[in-house]
């Protein structure tokens, strides 16, 4: 039982480190990417206060090193994943009675545990399994991780705090009970960050949850539940699974108790996930929550006013830091005819100073891999396209080579159609189109970029006319859920800069606020009325 109204300790944004030549965390994370890529982790499944090992297994692999085997894990059958369901539902009832702080001292733990001795572990876990540089994995696994944790603890003792008015002689009060059943939570393998919130930001309010990480993603998934399980998180409230993903998904949705789903993936798949909860709906006890975070074709749009080396810059980041597999990621851009021939001489310099793309271990690299064969064999087919096509042409790299890594080169095309494929499909990969529009035509290119995309995750506009950067502002205000005045369009910060988009980017639920957190929450208004009429009569009766 509370004893108190306890305020949390106030979240601040955890500090970046420089990994510099020389610096203490340079030398430890090296140190621990060496001991993980010359060992064999066996990760099982974490099902109630167990470690599952069906024998069913899987290996894992660097995506800069495919043939180098660094561990397996198991794969789940449906009768573990219906034993994951049942030992979440046992495991509801304490975990749901635990008082707020309590459960908030665990995820606070969680982030110092990160923030400390396991900070090199994540990352180099990161490094391994998803190919990110040693920034990319500090600003992820990191720091992002640990703002998700901090910042989520914060935003959950304001809520609890919003309470209703009270008139005389009564007492009106809102608590905030988790979902009746148990969560879903599917993430993807580009940010092990958005890997630990999804599961984590349901827990938090007081449900369990199942969890299926990407099989892209299971070695530093597995660092997540070790920081987990130190931080004290009681058995059965993050049960994990991984396997194959239909068999699953049908095993949770089929279940009565299912109550929502915390999804990060693909906008075809989530659209499916939607239809079976549609064709599930009668089978529920109650409407089950649905909040996802999908697809994107983010975009860069200039004015004649912008910068050249500004927005150069913002291209060369956006569309090319962890190989372009950000879902924020710029992979269309609009550049006016008068300043786009120095703007683009200017990212192809910059692509010229990368090194091939090779392992994170160098640090000396920008480019590493992309995440699978699949993926490689994907993009690989899109440059080949756009170098036999009339209407684009390869102004940048347009390599690849996957004999030892999925490497896949920094690309810039360069096209005079903007409904061009590449213009339109998301690729995921480090593949940028750009399009040059005539000076004059600014506002249709505003409505160009706004009708081009079924997604609008994020988008910037560079620029320093402020009448033209209002009008970019107003034009594109249903093109992007995040959207970015005269920077990259990635690097969204928790506490700062809520991410998530609408349309076929998602449910705009906003990762990193409060507003994501209420989703996990049903209120209930509690009326109590201190001294109750004894007449039912009203005065109007006489």
């Amino acid at each position: 039982m509370a004893k108190g109204f306890f305020q949390v300790p106030t979240a601040v944004n955890e500090p970046i480190k420089s990994y510099a030549p020389g610096s203490p965390e340079r030398e430890a994370v090296l140190h621990q990417y060496q001991k993980y890529f010359n060992g064999n982790e066996d990760i099982p499944l974490y099902i109630g206060g167990e470690e599952v090992r069906t024998g069913n297994t899987r290996t894992m692999a660097p995506p800069h090193d495919h043939q180098h085997q660094v561990g397996q894990y198991h794969l789940a059958e449906k009768e573990q994943v219906e034993a994951a369901i049942s030992n979440a539902l046992e495991a509801r009832s304490a975990w749901a009675d635990l008082t707020w702080e309590q459960r908030a001292a665990i995820f606070l733990k969680a982030a110092e545990l990160v923030a400390g001795p396991y900070r090199a572990k994540i990352n180099a876990a990161t490094m391994i399994a998803q190919s990110k540089t040693i920034h990319q994995a500090e600003i992820d696994s990191a720091c992002e991780f640990i703002d998700f944790l901090r910042f989520n603890v914060e935003y959950m003792s304001q809520i609890y705090e919003e309470q209703p008015e009270s008139a005389e002689g009564i007492w009106n009060r809102v608590e905030y009970r988790p979902l009746e059943g148990f969560v879903y939570a599917v993430t993807p393998f580009n940010f092990t960050a958005i890997a630990g919130n999804l599961p984590s930001s349901a827990a938090m309010m007081g449900n369990v949850v199942i969890w299926k990480p990407s099989d892209s993603q299971v070695f530093s998934a597995k660092v997540i539940v070790d920081v987990f399980k130190e931080a004290g998180l009681p058995d059965g409230v993050i049960n994990v699974v991984y396997g194959d993903p239909v068999m699953i998904t049908e095993t949770v949705l089929s279940s009565p108790d299912f109550s929502g789903i915390h999804f990060t993936g693909s906008t075809f798949v989530f659209k499916e996930l939607w239809k079976q909860i549609g064709n599930n709906i009668h089978t529920y006890k109650t409407y089950p929550r649905i909040v996802g975070e999908t697809g994107g074709k983010d975009f860069i749009v200039a004015h004649p006013t912008a910068v050249p080396a500004q927005v150069a810059t913002a291209i060369t980041r956006g569309a090319f830091e962890f190989q372009g597999q950000k879902c924020s990621a710029a992979s269309r851009v609009y550049l006016p005819k008068s300043t786009a021939s120095e703007i683009l001489e200017l990212v192809k310099k910059d692509i010229a100073s990368f090194n091939p793309p090779g392992s994170p271990e160098d640090m000396s690299n920008f480019i590493t891999a992309v995440i699978h064969e699949g993926s490689f064999d994907k993009l690989a087919g899109y440059i080949d396209q756009a170098k036999n096509d009339k209407d684009v042409e390869v102004i940048a790299g347009g390599g690849y080579d996957k004999s030892k890594g999925y490497f896949i080169e920094p690309t810039v095309l360069l096209t005079t159609d903007p409904n061009y494929t590449t213009m339109e499909t998301e690729l995921f990969g480090p593949v940028v189109t750009v399009y040059v529009y005539d000076d004059k035509d600014w506002a249709q290119t505003l409505e160009l970029v706004d009708n081009t995309s079924e997604y609008a995750l994020t988008g910037a506009v560079l620029g320093t006319d402020r009448y033209a950067i209002d009008q970019a502002t107003r034009v594109l205000q249903n093109a992007a859920g995040n959207f970015y005045i005269n920077d990259k369009p990635t690097g969204a910060v928790v506490g700062q800069q809520p991410f998530g988009g609408a349309r076929a980017s998602g449910t705009n639920d906003k990762a990193g606020s409060a507003q994501n957190l209420l989703r996990w929450v049903s209120p209930r208004l509690i009326k109590e009325t201190f001294v109750p009429p004894t007449d039912y009569r009203y005065p109007f009766l006489g």
